[in-house]
């Protein structure tokens, strides 16, 4: 194959890995060097000046001597195969930056005769970009789980961010359709990555120039919906993520269909979840911004997402003791908990009180929505005048709000959401 041949396998091959991130690493040009880094973001989202930043997306190779079941590059699949020298991704990487197309690189591959063989090509690949080419830009690429962890540290001292893929929400699943792999295996590399992450920072506050290993942390990524774990086993494994190897970010990714495996969804008539990683990524958010845990969110008596609800207007429905929220003189942290009032919307009524009682009208004009909030709050002792209504009708109001956000063609896929974790 050409390069622009490989181009289309690989970076095809690439789409089922979640990077649409802010790239959470700050770096100017240099003398001599081409590219930046910036915290703004990459892989096609949107900096806060407005601007499109893009990311190449692309496996150093689909060659792979694993064959995970829920996986289109598995060895078993008959798919056409190709790879990368080092010295073809270097270049292509710098040729698309040169025309403007790209700011960054994310860089996977499959496993290529073996972890350690795959990784030291993926080395050879950003050691050429970084000392060769000059590149300067950000990084972000997959360590392969079972690797040496010398490998490891070396792709960490040339990448901004790394990842580790945990794919499965759990050991069983993991042992039944991944037969190649270990938990062990992956979360080995995750805790080598925290460590040598922090090592890092530490050695930076004494000496400036001393290597940055991962500046931008690390992430990781698990398939939804191909296999019977509930909403609350992934959050819960969620939460210990974030909480052990200190995390930047948990992707969620809905089971695509790309084998007709008897242990997976039937291809045939199977959508992918994408509601349930809607509502997965909406408490995901309240896990690292808004004080929740994985146990308020869902537990074993209500262990999967209301599917007409988004996570947090379902929790202030279940737990109606802890409101109405006065906004007058409730904490932070009870403001943040009610449905419509994000982060930003409570530090302003924080700062806004201090002048004098906010109204309703006074909430209005410091941004507050209030189609969700006015069923949780009061100003001054009292709720919005005229309000009056049951549980019940707030409900069905709060999943009228929410179908018309989410736009119909989602709202259709609340029943494939049901099926797919009962």
């Amino acid at each position: 194959m050409d390069m622009m041949e490989k181009l289309t396998v690989l970076a095809d091959a690439a789409k089922y890995d979640a990077a649409c991130t802010s790239s959470g690493v700050v770096r100017g040009g240099k003398p001599g060097t081409i590219g930046t880094a910036t915290n703004s973001g990459c892989c096609h989202t949107f900096s806060a000046d407005g601007r499109c930043i893009s990311l190449l997306k692309v496996l150093m190779t689909n060659h792979c001597c694993y064959d995970c079941a829920y996986c289109v590059n598995r060895k078993s699949n008959d798919v056409p195969r190709t790879a990368f020298t080092p010295r073809e991704l270097a270049e292509l990487t710098i040729q698309f930056y040169r025309r403007n197309y790209i700011e960054g690189l994310f860089l996977s591959s499959a496993v290529l005769k073996d972890p350690d063989f795959t990784t030291e090509r993926m080395i050879e690949a950003l050691r050429l970009l970084r000392t060769e080419y000059h590149f300067n830009g950000y990084i972000h690429a997959k360590a392969i789980p079972g690797a040496d962890p010398g490998l490891t540290h070396r792709l960490g001292l040339l990448a901004d961010r790394l990842s580790v893929n945990i794919e499965l929400p759990s050991e069983t699943s993991l042992q039944l359709l991944a037969p190649d792999k270990t938990k062990s295996a992956i979360f080995k590399p995750m805790a080598q990555i925290r460590d040598g992450s922090e090592q890092s920072k530490a050695e930076l506050k004494l000496y400036r120039h001393a290597p940055r290993f991962a500046p931008a942390g690390q992430s990781t990524q698990m398939i939804v919906g191909a296999t019977p774990e509930s909403d609350h086993h992934i959050l819960s494994l969620t939460q210990g993520l974030y909480q052990k190897y200190h995390l930047k970010r948990v992707f969620f990714s809905a089971y695509m269909p790309v084998s007709d495996n008897k242990l997976l969804p039937a291809p045939a008539g199977f959508k992918p979840p994408l509601l349930r990683e809607h509502r997965l990524y909406q408490a995901d958010w309240l896990l690292r911004f808004y004080g929740f845990t994985a146990q308020e969110i869902l537990d074993e008596t209500h262990p999967n997402f209301d599917a007409a609800l988004d996570p947090k207007s379902d929790w202030a429905l279940r737990h109606p003791e802890f409101f109405p929220v006065e906004v007058n003189r409730a904490d932070y942290e009870a403001i943040l908990r009610v449905p419509g009032i994000g982060v930003r919307g409570a530090q302003r009524i924080v700062v806004a009180r201090r002048r004098g009682p906010l109204s309703f009208e006074g909430l209005k004009r410091l941004g507050i929505v209030l189609k969700r909030a006015q069923y949780f709050i009061t100003c001054s002792g009292r709720m919005l005048p005229g309000l009056r209504c049951s549980p019940e009708s707030v409900y069905r109001r709060l999943a009228g709000l929410e179908q018309a956000q989410l736009g119909e063609e989602s709202w259709q896929q609340i029943s494939l959401f049901d099926g797919a974790v009962s």
